[in-house]
């Protein structure tokens, strides 16, 4: 049975350097600030139900003001699916 040829190996060439490149965020500064102000807003608008024992702040939506508070919090939620 013949032999088989060893096969010569190529000398390994590393992959060229890559050049650093920066990150461009674009142009949703808006995101973070507006997030955090439905957060806020959406929190004391319970809170303030919850002290006030429901005068405050539209006496005229009784419970309902704690569906507008976490509707606000869901605002918030919704506009953090923008933020990259």
């Amino acid at each position: 049975m013949p032999k088989s040829r060893i096969r010569k190996k190529a000398d390994f060439t590393p992959p060229p350097a890559k050049a650093a490149t920066a990150i461009k965020l674009g142009g949703r500064n808006w995101v973070a600030p507006l997030m955090l102000a439905f957060f806020i807003v959406g929190l004391a608008w319970i809170v303030l139900f919850y002290v006030t024992q429901g005068s405050l702040p539209v006496d005229a939506f009784g419970n309902w003001n704690i569906v507008v508070g976490f509707g606000f919090i869901a605002g918030g939620f919704v506009v953090s699916t923008q933020w990259k």
